[in-house]
């Protein structure tokens, strides 16, 4: 009977256990809808959500990569949309421009801004195609050809699927490099692996990996991710070379619409 009563008297005691909290669906809704906003101190807005760019994780938003399509140098699978593009500077003096014709279609095109003297003035064009997409997948197409290279051409058309989510995903492709002068052609395989891991709202560790038949190099460093500006700080280690040397990478991208 004692133990019956400390029991019913630590139940009468016990707090009320509240609800468990339901967090709002946010959806971009059509045209002519109203959404309400409420605040904590009971403010209210009215509106209506026309894009998300981002996520809710653990109670934490996290703004969406700024640019999702690359990781240090070499493409993802995944796509532009329709007038989204971007443009950025790899190590301090290649600067690019990137833009979404449709959501599967982009073209790039990218020039060094000193060089030295010849023929002309060398740049490259980055066009790609996704040609498969799904929540966890995607898959692309495309080549980085390079023109004005001394006597001729060269690049590297490659295909590149990317696994995963928003972050946490890997990278894997294969290319054929290939040099083309006036009087000859060589070419050859290039095999790429690399990933990207998401450990706050605003720092990616990202790697990107190349094997070819006579060595290779190896990528890793951080990204820093704001609301439209990123920076990549990283070291890139060539293998095969009989001692070891590290260079730093150091890529800065904004991204924009057009729309």
């Amino acid at each position: 009977m004692f133990a019956v009563s400390i029991l019913c008297l630590l139940w009468a005691s016990a707090p009320e256990q509240s609800p468990p909290a339901v967090r709002p669906a946010i959806a971009v809704t059509a045209p002519g809808d109203v959404q309400q906003l409420q605040l904590r101190d009971g403010t209210r807005a009215f509106g209506r959500v026309t894009t998300i760019t981002g996520r809710l994780v653990h109670g934490e938003f996290r703004p969406a990569d700024p640019n999702p399509t690359r990781l240090f140098f070499g493409p993802t699978g995944r796509s532009l949309r329709q007038g989204d593009g971007y443009v950025g500077v790899y190590e301090i003096m290649l600067p690019f421009v990137q833009v979404g014709l449709t959501d599967r279609i982009t073209v790039g095109a990218g020039t060094p801004l000193m060089f030295g003297g010849g023929s002309g003035h060398p740049f490259w064009v980055t066009p790609k195609v996704q040609v498969f997409n799904s929540p966890s997948t995607q898959a692309a197409v495309g080549v980085l050809h390079f023109m004005n290279i001394g006597d001729g051409n060269l690049g590297i058309a490659y295909g590149v699927v990317t696994h995963g989510s928003a972050d946490s995903a890997v990278t894997a492709g294969v290319g054929y490099a290939y040099d083309r002068t006036y009087d000859s052609h060589s070419g050859g395989a290039v095999v790429m692996i690399g990933g990207e891991h998401r450990v706050s709202r605003g720092v990616r560790l990202v790697t990107e990996n190349y094997v070819w038949r006579d060595g290779g190099i190896l990528v890793g460093g951080v990204r820093w991710l704001g609301e439209n500006l990123s920076a990549d700080f990283g070291l890139a280690a060539p293998i095969g070379a009989g001692t070891f040397v590290a260079f730093p990478m150091v890529n800065v991208v904004y991204r924009f619409s057009v729309k």
